[in-house]
């Protein structure tokens, strides 16, 4: 059995549940070391746990990623231990209310803006010179049809999401003639916790499975992607470039 991520650093945001969970699981078992990131103690305990029974390793980082001089305290470490960083997963995100726009506080909107765009901000300012030191830096956004659908009720959460796509887009121009490769991930429906709050009259066994959704994470945090500035479709299985309105 060949590990193609062997001794690869794989940071991992949102990991403790989820589409995060089953990525870091995913990445871990290609080979890569995990840089597990999340709020929650005990569900990195339960990730370490996993990753361990598949003869795995990983560090676990419990932060909340709206601690911007955290994000910076663990870019330091990871330099200073490694000296580089492979694949960044910007995994982690937050709802919010899901409300008409002039029932939302303004705190609840910059709350949802600080963890779903600025927190992947600081990531990249922070991760991007370890990234260049990696043969093959890899970054994956996880992104929602709500940024291009425009979805009611959910405003804080689709201009979010609209937001980060266009921030790793401008990440990948202006990396793309280095090795490192920018890509966004669009899971669609999922079996999560998030998508059972927003649907709660949803049948979740006619969805698909975090895990389902992360072996195809994997293979765009591998050396061998090439493809930068794209935007991965799981719903349909393709892989799309964005187009300029007509």
């Amino acid at each position: 059995m060949t590990n193609p991520l062997a001794s690869r650093i794989a940071l991992v945001t949102g990991a403790s549940r989820g589409i995060g969970f089953a990525t870091a699981k995913a990445l871990a078992k290609a080979g890569a070391h995990i840089v597990a990131v999340a709020r929650t103690q005990g569900g990195l305990e339960e990730l370490d746990d996993e990753i361990r029974k598949d003869g795995g390793t990983a560090t676990l980082v419990p932060l909340n990623l709206t601690d911007s001089d955290g994000i910076a305290r663990l870019g330091a470490g990871l330099h200073e231990r490694y000296g580089k960083l492979d694949i960044l997963v910007g995994n982690a995100g937050v709802l919010g209310p899901s409300s008409p726009i002039g029932h939302i506080e303004l705190k609840a909107f910059t709350d949802v803006m600080a963890v779903n765009v600025s927190a992947n901000f600081q990531l990249i300012r922070c991760m991007e010179p370890l990234l260049k030191q990696s043969d093959a830096g890899r970054a994956v956004f996880v992104t929602s049809g709500a940024a291009n659908k425009a979805t009611a009720y959910v405003s804080p959460y689709a201009a979010s999401k609209a937001a980060l796509e266009t921030l790793a887009r401008a990440w990948a121009q202006e990396t793309a003639n280095t090795k490192l490769r920018v890509n966004l991930f669009n899971p669609g429906p999922v079996r999560t916790r998030m998508r059972a709050t927003l649907m709660p009259g949803e049948d979740p066994a006619t969805l698909d499975t975090a895990e389902q959704v992360a072996e195809f994470i994997v293979p765009m945090c591998a050396p061998d992607w090439t493809e930068t500035g794209k935007f991965y479709d799981y719903k349909t299985r393709s892989l799309m470039s964005f187009r300029s309105p007509a």
